[in-house]
């Protein structure tokens, strides 16, 4: 009986040690990751291959539609004279696939100084399968989700106030090259700001997340995704708000209206000053001749 009470106490002595207290936790875990590989590991080699058969797919269609530029591996194309053929793809992510791609700017029929929108080549799951492998060559923004973009089922009161703050927004960042209406506008080397009214909401998020051409990147950091939001708000009102000024002259601001001012408001009068100048020296010939 008593070597019983002792063997008792050892143990309960045992139990409350820290070595007992290290050994449950070790059984936890055990139990707690036989479970999961019991049960996760098929799911996680299905999505997998999936992925793996995606990525293997957008390869291929980059070597035809892509290598040409870009290289093989995204590793980018050196002209004879060292400048760049195609740029380096290894960082810039699924998004800037997407943007480029989507809007029919990729692929070029020529390298230039920057690529216009134009009819889409790709389908959305070749778009989808070319991003897959251009993401898996390193490290870059995603294609965001459609909540960080749509404003679908927001309260009216709500989406005013966004599109009133995405106004303020966009004409502090946006305006001095994309024009106060979002019309577009020329830039430096070549280069253009082009019209984003009427784009794709997606689209406009990814370029400012991207920077493409000449665009700058606004990152998370310099412009939160709810700001980045609110100027798609903005911008999706632009075309159903009345024009108050008569003749908008294409949205492109003081340029268009300063040549409209001149060419009729200057010209139509200096025109009808010359014609009467005309008619009354014919009119002074006439008479003169007549006297004689």
């Amino acid at each position: 009986m008593r070597l019983l009470n002792r063997s008792a106490g050892r143990l309960s002595r045992h139990r409350r040690g820290p070595i007992a207290g290290l050994m449950v936790l070790l059984v936890g875990l055990l139990l707690t990751g036989g479970l999961y590989a019991a049960f996760s590991p098929a799911q996680a080699d299905s999505a997998t291959a999936a992925d793996e058969e995606l990525i293997q797919e957008g390869r291929e269609l980059f070597l035809v539609g892509c290598a040409f530029c870009h290289g093989q591996n995204g590793e980018g194309v050196l002209t004879q004279g060292g400048s760049q053929y195609g740029p380096a793809l290894t960082d810039v992510g699924a998004a800037a696939v997407d943007f480029q791609v989507g809007t029919g700017r990729m692929p070029m029929a020529q390298p230039g100084s920057q690529a216009p929108r134009k009819e889409v080549v790709y389908s959305d799951a070749e778009i989808e399968a070319l991003a897959a492998f251009v993401d898996s060559l390193g490290t870059g923004p995603a294609i965001p989700d459609e909540e960080l973009y749509s404003t679908e089922g927001m309260d009216e009161d709500e989406l005013e106030e966004l599109v009133v703050r995405g106004g303020q927004i966009f004409l502090a960042n946006c305006t001095a090259c994309h024009n106060f209406e979002g019309s577009g506008g020329a830039m430096p080397r070549g280069g253009y700001a082009p019209k984003i009214r009427g784009v794709d909401s997606k689209h406009i998020y990814e370029a400012m997340l991207t920077g493409p051409q000449s665009m700058d990147t606004f990152s998370d950091g310099n412009i939160p995704p709810e700001d980045k939001k609110a100027v798609i708000a903005y911008l999706n009102t632009l075309d159903e708000q009345p024009g108050y000024g008569g003749f908008s002259f294409g949205s492109l601001g003081p340029v268009s209206e300063g040549i409209t001012a001149w060419l009729i408001g200057l010209g139509v009068p200096v025109a009808f000053a010359i014609w009467i100048a005309a008619h009354t020296t014919r009119s002074s010939k006439k008479k003169d001749e007549a006297q004689a």
